[in-house]
């Protein structure tokens, strides 16, 4: 597996790229603010045809160039079912926004324990609700990958205090990130990549970030 990261927007939102070598096939994940032209470019110098974007959830840092890319390149989208309403009609979750960009009805609505491919590669979709009610993540075994969205940071979990947040989620989600081996290469929404054993605090979680 190739994986690439491109953050970008006033969060530093962390874009995905992800191909797999033997089919130069590429998912694209959380393209969000002025994430489309790295992407492209990358899609381009790589010679990666794109066949799908997915998204870890709905927040409109993680979604504003969906619609640009899926219409350039005639590609599904997929999120999971709770978070699809906000992908629609940007800005239902209430959450502050300054920027306008079209919604898009997703093609695919995600569940947990869904199988998703792209070329030879296969990722589970793990629902981790907290940080929204859709959260997923998605974990490569086979690679030892886990794309984690906003709900697992390097040293942190993703903001519980939102309007849509469900914070007592969030603690079961972690418990299940908890579950994966040790060794897990994981890689967030926003910030470093880091591993599930470099996180010593996750079974601790509740007591740390629970206010």
């Amino acid at each position: 597996m190739d994986i690439s990261v491109f953050p970008s927007g006033p969060f530093e939102t962390n874009a995905y790229a992800v191909s797999c070598p033997a089919t130069s096939q590429a998912a694209l994940i959380d393209p969000g603010v002025n994430s489309a032209a790295s992407l492209i470019d990358y899609l381009e110098s790589k010679k990666l045809t794109p066949k799908c974007i997915w998204l870890t959830h709905s927040h409109w840092d993680h979604i504003a160039e969906v619609s640009l890319l899926a219409n350039k390149y005639h590609i599904p989208v997929a999120v999971h079912t709770l978070d699809a309403p906000n992908l629609e009609k940007p800005g239902s979750d209430q959450l502050p926004c300054w920027i306008s960009f079209p919604g898009v009805i997703p093609d695919l609505l995600l569940q947990d324990g869904q199988s998703l491919s792209i070329g030879q590669l296969q990722f589970t979709v793990i629902h981790t609700p907290g940080h929204s009610p859709g959260s997923i993540c998605l974990y490569c075994p086979t690679e030892n990958l886990l794309i984690s969205g906003d709900t697992l940071f390097k040293g942190s979990i993703g903001n519980i205090s939102f309007p849509t947040s469900q914070p007592d989620k969030m603690w079961g989600s972690l418990d299940k990130l908890c579950k994966l081996p040790a060794t897990t290469q994981v890689y967030p929404g926003h910030g470093p990549d880091t591993t599930i054993q470099a996180e010593t605090w996750l079974p601790n979680a509740r007591k740390l970030f629970d206010n």
